[in-house]
């Protein structure tokens, strides 16, 4: 996320699932890790330009997860992943926590198609 122009403030290496349930984040979604970003929750391995984009739209959702740890996410794109990429979604978290695609990534054997 530093290097595409976000600040790290503060690191807690536990405690999810506590900040999850204070930030209204549903258990749902969960993913291994957790931020707030100008007052958004950022659930998992979500691209930075999804990030930017949704401050943007300054939209009264909660946020943004991506669920699960899908390889080729940011992250989970390292060499040792190789060219491979899973599809995977990027959900906007309602307030009332319900989610709809906000992005869509496909995978690599798409791109073979």
């Amino acid at each position: 996320m530093e290097k595409n122009g976000f600040v790290v403030v503060r690191v807690h290496n536990e405690g999810n699932k506590e900040a999850r349930r204070r930030l209204k984040m549903p258990e749902s979604v969960g993913a291994c890790h957790t931020a707030v970003v100008r007052g958004f929750v950022i659930e998992g391995h979500v691209p930075a330009a999804d990030v930017h984009r949704v401050i943007k739209l300054r939209t009264d959702a909660v946020g943004l997860a991506v669920p699960g740890m899908p390889v080729g996410s940011p992250g989970m794109d390292g060499p040792k992943y190789g060219k491979q990429r899973e599809a995977y979604d990027v959900l906007l978290v309602g307030a009332d926590g319900t989610t709809t695609v906000f992005s869509r990534y496909a995978s690599s054997e798409s791109d073979r198609k």
